[in-house]
């Protein structure tokens, strides 16, 4: 799995390095939480480099200050609790892990591929539906689709004569059809 990496800017970190509370090692940039690894490692009662670790498989992605210090999001914090849930809870493996994420990711991707197909079905729908009233109106003969529709097939009848062998009477049954 590539290993991506977020950069986010930040100017002022001297306040969230040191031996601070876990709210001071937490900063916000643009309305979004970041957390420090020690910060993320106290609240899930992980090892830092487990946290490491799970970067390195591809499983977290955290975005990173200028001085590259690790900061995790409210979205990798959601990642990982599925990661720990799935080891711990559910005794997946790292490799199990990173399948499941990934028909995730998938699932999700198609799950929005299918609504943005409902919407555009729906548009067509309703485009389609004022088309054909639009037509409706313009048409030479005025009549609903109701009525251009047959209810019923209608019943050929054949009479067939003692003499007729059954290939004329089907013949004779063809053209009366057309």
């Amino acid at each position: 799995m590539a290993n991506a990496k977020r950069t986010v800017p930040v100017r002022h970190w001297s306040f969230a390095i040191g031996h601070l509370s876990e709210a001071k090692n937490m900063a916000k940039r643009g309305g979004k939480a970041y957390y420090m690894i020690s910060a993320v490692a106290q609240k899930y009662t992980i090892h830092p480099q487990t946290l490491r670790l799970y970067e390195r498989e591809g499983l977290l992605k955290p975005s990173r200050t200028e001085g590259n210090t690790r900061l995790y999001s409210e979205e990798d914090l959601e990642q990982l609790e599925t990661i720990l849930s799935l080891t711990r809870d559910l005794g997946v493996n790292l490799a199990g892990v990173e399948i499941i994420l990934n028909m995730r990711r998938k699932m999700e991707q198609m799950q929005s591929e299918v609504n943005q197909f409902m919407e555009y079905v729906k548009h067509e729908l309703a485009r389609g539906l004022g088309d054909w009233e639009q037509r409706l109106s313009t048409a030479l003969v005025k009549s609903s689709p109701a009525d251009l529709v047959r209810s019923s097939t209608p019943t050929i009848t054949v009479e067939a004569t003692s003499t007729d062998t059954d290939s004329e009477t089907a013949k004779r049954a063809n053209q009366q059809d057309h």
